[in-house]
């Protein structure tokens, strides 16, 4: 997966992202994702990409744009260029890559079944390519026995057996037990994150996986991001969508993040096609 960021990428990173470098740098009053999702629809209608924000129609296409969510604000998100410069290098340096809705590579399971609430901008570092192999996802809570451990790790092992991607959240307990059996097996796995993926990049165990081809990780949100309960929830749809048949392996009964991620993928997905 290449390092170059597209035109229309680093535009939806200007208008969205908070190109975190230190806690000091404070950041615009960025596009919340149903913002960016009604300005990608108004942009669509007029004909127009958010490259043509940087380019010489810029001045055109924020006056008509302004209507949304006025002149002044649209201005100084796009006047962060060297903030994203900046941003761009660091990512560059550890293998972290970005795409947008906008670039072809951008994981087409995803957009398909999310259409406009797709993430305007993935964070990842691996083969993006394993997004299109057929896949398994697997989640559960992070507190759990050893038998359970063992169980999601047994998961891990056929799922390589059989040639078929591992999907999770990369959390402690279930996720990481399941991707590290699949991972040990010699198969692949996809983690989708819900925060620090800069974190998890850099780490020791996960940089051989990620050389070697059999790890991807992947991440809505800004590679320094920390936790966030809101974020967390929001990641759960895209571990969904990215598989063909998911397994809860442990869930408090109606209540918690497991339980209501998988609730609500039940009634989204139920007649998704095997």
């Amino acid at each position: 997966m290449t390092a170059e960021i597209s035109p229309n990428t680093k535009a939806i990173l200007l208008l969205t992202a908070p190109l975190i470098l230190s806690k000091n740098i404070r950041s615009e009053k960025l596009l919340t994702p149903t913002e960016y999702k009604k300005l990608a629809v108004f942009l669509r209608e007029k004909k127009y990409q958010p490259s043509d924000f940087l380019t010489e129609r810029a001045e055109t296409v924020l006056s008509e744009c302004s209507v949304l969510f006025g002149l002044e604000r649209l201005k100084n998100l796009l006047a962060r260029g060297y903030q994203l410069s900046q941003a761009i290098e660091n990512w560059n340096a550890i293998g972290i890559w970005v795409l947008s809705r906008a670039d072809p590579q951008y994981p087409k399971k995803i957009k398909h079944l999310l259409k406009e609430d797709a993430p305007a901008v993935l964070y990842g570092c691996g083969p993006i390519a394993l997004c299109d192999k057929q896949a398994f996802a697997v989640v559960g809570s992070r507190n759990v026995d050893d038998e359970l451990k063992a169980y999601a790790k047994e998961v891990g092992l056929k799922a390589a057996k059989n040639n078929i991607a591992l999907v999770s959240g990369g959390a402690k307990g279930v996720d990481q037990v399941s991707m590290g059996g699949a991972l040990q097996a010699g198969g692949v796995t996809i983690g989708m994150l819900a925060d620090s993926l800069r974190r998890a990049v850099l780490d020791a165990e996960n940089r051989t996986y990620l050389q070697n081809g059999q790890l991807l990780l992947l991440s809505p949100y800004d590679p320094k991001a920390g936790f966030n309960v809101g974020n967390a929830m929001q990641r759960n749809k895209l571990i969904y969508a990215l598989a063909e048949a998911s397994l809860v392996v442990n869930s408090d009964f109606e209540k918690g993040g497991t339980w209501n991620g998988a609730v609500e993928q039940l009634r989204k997905f139920s007649s998704k096609p095997l």
